[in-house]
Parts: structure tokens; C-alpha cells; sequence
């Protein structure tokens, strides 16, 4: 009888200590899938800001490149006036 008692007892504590793990697994689990989300979420965002960064980016050069050469047509037009006058 001793036996049997010890046996059931033996398979009661680690069922039990199974019960603790598996909880303890899914807990785990959850949290790096939580966490998973939020790299990816970080991730989206960032490349999402750096898209518009580089648009932004795109559009300040372009606007500059037009400056420039509406200033080189000008200081053209300038100099064709100038070598105009002399002749």
C-alpha cells in the first residue's frame, strides 16, 4: 500500500510541477510574441519616416536645382547684355 501511496504521490507532484511550466511556457510565449509585434511595428514606422524623409529630401533638391539654374539663366542672360553693351 505504502508503495502505491508513494507512486501516486510522486506522479501528483509532477503533474503539478508540469501545470507550473506550461503556464509559465504560454506566459513566455505571449510575451515575445508581444514583443515581436512591437519590432515590427517599430520597424513599419521607421521605414514609413524615412520614406518621407528621403520625399522630403527629394523635393528641397529639386527645388534647389531650380534655383540654381534659374540664377545661372539669369547671370547668363546678364553677361549676354553685358558683352552686348561693349561691342
Amino acid at each position: 500500500m505504502k508503495k502505491v501511496a508513494l507512486t501516486a504521490l510522486v506522479l501528483v507532484l509532477g503533474l503539478a510541477a508540469c501545470e507550473k511550466k506550461t503556464t509559465t511556457t504560454v506566459d513566455n510565449n505571449t510575451v515575445t510574441t508581444e514583443n515581436t509585434v512591437a519590432v515590427d511595428t517599430n520597424t513599419a514606422v521607421n521605414g514609413a519616416d524615412n520614406a518621407l524623409d528621403a520625399a522630403g529630401n527629394a523635393t528641397a533638391n529639386a527645388a534647389a536645382g531650380t534655383a540654381n539654374a534659374t540664377a545661372n539663366g539669369l547671370n547668363a542672360t546678364a553677361n549676354a547684355v553685358a558683352n552686348t553693351a561693349k561691342k
